[in-house]
């Protein structure tokens, strides 16, 4: 089917056009013929690299050309840039939904292309972002992960209240690995469209004993390393000229197999120098500088503890062909567009906690498949699997190259889930009644599945008494209404069990303590948290001891809920260092993290902070100035004696702690020494950038600058030290 025959936008057809693009893939050509573009509900399930984001583009510029407005959902923010980056610049406004979980985002609505998350897209429903109802179009990438424990139920309520919101909405989604395809389209009333065609051929195999048996037969493998299947494997798809992605069980072994991989690739090109000297200006972790020196001879290695700056330059030297191998646990394989000649999936087997070692599911084995063969680069894409003996060669075949993906199923039933998505129900007007409520869950991917269960009624009866019992719902015979707290906490986007945790020990609280308000929040559900080794617990007590004033919740007495408590101590303690300006080497070495774990969980108590700043509005003002400066010295990685600097745009913990330290301790204090003084503290440019702040502020008002703090209390001397002492005093 060629392009130019298509009702589309002339001006996408030209892109296209001079792009190379005339002419539709099979499973493309497919979903026209299906009624893509006469808004007809699709459910894509194709493989990886086969179209489906031209799929999606074709969709919105369709409706972006007849007045719509276009909602494509993605699973991680990573994802949402990427994708952003892809549909900009085709003659449409694209924007991205980031940032605070309570806010509307109505500016949001002057885009065309709006891509979020599941998370963000249900805060704006749950905050009545009014562009929501303009929604014409509604794509969800990688839509099996309405399976997922974690962010299934959060994406199977939006996909549901979004079709309740705008029933005329047309609905496209999108995967490569669904085991179950027509049970979820039918819950979608979606034309079903199945394929396996790829435009690079895929082999799959298994190497053992120096070859790969493919099904088409077997091929050699040069030994040259005597110890390592996986380097020569590596070697032997670079010395054809293609690029490698080896997917690894561990961070620890994807460091270890970089290493080894730069060692033997060992490249010169000027270009890969530049790419080390980036890693190298921005490494303070031995990591970091590690990664560097991989990537500098042509390897990388790439997880979650990578900064985002790290995984931006990795990302890139592999796209354009400098880096030639990737080593990687499988958060690479979630969606990310790095495709290579030849994938190795060497680990299939993955460690879960109280289970030991677990196969990793077909459809994740199809994930990282699915990477192999870049499209009009490859003439074919290879996924091998390692085997350990001639037993696992047929195994590895069965199990794996010859499975089909696992079926997708509903998790919203979960009381746990239930909590929030029941409370948001309320809250945001979509069940006034217990007869709405049950409406409403009638819509779900989950009764669609399991007609005749009472699961969910007894999961959702569960959800209201616990909601009543906390006050954040209100039952009135049959009517159903959110109460003041239950209306905040539904938008503030946490979980009501974590409100509640908050609320129970703010009421009862009389003294503030930095290290009090960590391990509460550190304790709650929404708050991911560090594991503890055996060899932690002595530390854990020692500090444990040393701040009993501080500490706002005591060790429990049952023994089953240490393992939580000691957790909660430990990322609290994490948490206190940043914020008492410990430099990321030395926490990333202290707690065996790194730069992007460290983010994360500065990004988790960041919104928690946030919120419990907002409850204790509510239920103790007297804390609520103390939690809301603490919040900033969290975001910034500051002690509160920098309060009054940070306010300055431009100035974060680094510049702000060499202006305190020469004296220049406010605002004021800068303005008085004079631009020449601050230019040899923190350089010219950003000098004149404060100046002219500060000129402005003078300007617009009577009298200067008031040395305060960011709720008009004189800062101390030595704040951080005049206050209660941070965990990192101790040990």
């Amino acid at each position: 089917m060629r392009i130019d025959t298509l009702s589309l936008p002339d001006n996408l057809k030209e892109r296209y056009r001079s792009s190379g693009i005339t002419e539709l893939y099979p499973p493309q050509a497919e979903c026209v013929q299906r009624g893509m573009l006469d808004g007809k509900n699709l459910l894509v399930a194709i493989p990886t690299a086969s179209g489906k984001t031209l799929i999606a583009e074709m969709a919105m510029h369709t409706h972006i050309a007849r007045g719509g407005k276009c909602l494509y959902i993605v699973p991680l923010k990573a994802l949402a840039s990427e994708k952003s980056d892809e549909f900009a610049g085709k003659g449409v406004r694209v924007g991205i939904a980031t940032g605070d979980f309570d806010r509307r985002d109505d500016t949001l609505g002057r885009n065309d292309i709006i891509v979020a998350t599941s998370e963000k897209v249900d805060s704006l429903l749950r905050n009545s972002a009014r562009w929501i109802s303009e929604v014409t179009l509604l794509v969800i990438d990688e839509i099996h992960l309405i399976d997922s424990e974690n962010r299934g139920p959060t994406l199977e309520m939006v996909i549901a209240k979004m079709r309740c919101r705008n029933p005329s909405m047309q609905v496209i989604g999108l995967s490569a690995t669904i085991g179950n395809p027509r049970l979820l389209a039918g819950w979608l009333e979606a034309e079903l469209v199945t394929s396996t065609w790829r435009p690079v051929d895929l082999r799959q195999g298994v190497f053992f004993n120096d070859r790969i048996r493919f099904r088409e037969g077997d091929r050699p493998v040069k030994h040259v390393s005597k110890n390592y299947e996986d380097l020569n494997l590596c070697l032997d798809t670079i010395t054809e000229g293609g690029q490698c992605l080896v997917f690894v069980s561990s961070r620890k072994n994807a460091e270890a197999f970089a290493k080894r991989a730069a060692g033997a690739i060992k490249s010169d090109l000027p270009e890969l120098k530049g790419y080390a000297e980036q890693l190298n200006a921005s490494a303070e972790t031995e990591m970091g500088k590690t990664l560097a020196a991989c990537v500098e001879k042509g390897a990388a290695f790439h997880h979650a503890g990578l900064s985002r700056e790290e995984r931006r330059i990795v990302e890139e030297g592999f796209r354009k062909g400098f880096i030639k191998s990737i080593s990687s646990t499988p958060t690479l394989a979630a969606g990310l567009n790095l495709p290579a000649r030849r994938v190795i999936i060497r680990d299939y087997r993955r460690f879960s906690a109280g289970e030991g070692m677990l196969p990793i599911p077909v459809g994740e084995y199809q994930q990282m498949a699915g990477r192999a063969g870049r499209p009009r680069l490859d003439p074919y894409g290879e996924a091998v699997l390692i085997a350990k003996d001639e037993q696992d060669v047929g195994t590895l075949f069965a199990e794996y190259i010859e499975a089909e993906a696992e079926d997708v199923h509903s998790k919203i039933a979960e009381p746990a889930a239930l909590y929030t998505h029941v409370l948001s129900l309320i809250a945001s007007g979509f069940a006034g009644t217990r007869g709405e409520l049950a409406t409403f869950m009638n819509r779900s991917f989950y009764s669609h599945e399991h007609r005749q269960s009472r699961l969910m009624q007894r999961a959702v009866d569960s959800a209201l008494k616990f909601l009543v019992s906390e006050e954040m719902v209100m039952e009135v015979g049959e009517h159903l209404g959110s109460t003041e707290v239950g209306s905040l906490v539904s938008r503030l986007y946490i979980d009501p069990r974590s409100a509640a945790i908050i609320i129970g020990t703010l009421r009862h609280r009389e003294e503030y303590s930095d290290a009090g308000l960590l391990q509460l929040i550190c304790g709650t559900p929404d708050m991911p948290r560090l594991y503890v080794r055996n060899a932690d617990r002595e530390v854990l007590d020692r500090m444990i001891e040393a701040h009993e004033d501080e500490l706002w919740i005591p060790m429990p007495a049952d023994d089953d809920e240490l393992e939580s408590y000691y957790r909660a101590i430990k990322t609290a303690m994490l948490l206190s260092d940043w914020a008492d300006e410990m430099p990321d080497a030395r926490i990333c070495e202290r707690y065996g993290v790194g730069p992007g774990d460290v983010y994360g969980m500065v990004e988790s108590v960041n919104w928690l902070l946030h919120a419990t700043a907002e409850l204790s509005r509510m239920f103790l003002p007297t804390f609520h100035p103390r939690i809301r400066d603490y919040e900033i010295c969290m975001k910034n990685g500051i002690r509160r004696e920098l309060l009054p600097l940070v306010k300055l745009r431009g100035i974060g913990r680094v510049r702000a702690r060499r202006l305190f330290n020469n004296a220049l301790t406010s605002p004021e204090a800068v303005r008085a020494a004079g631009i020449e003084a601050v230019t040899r503290i923190i350089g010219k440019g950003i000098a004149e950038q404060i100046f002219s702040q500060l000129e402005g502020t003078r300007k617009r008002q009577e009298e200067p600058l008031p040395s305060t703090t960011s709720h008009g209390t004189k800062p101390k001397k030595q704040a951080h030290k005049a206050g209660q002492s941070t965990f990192s005093h101790f040990g």
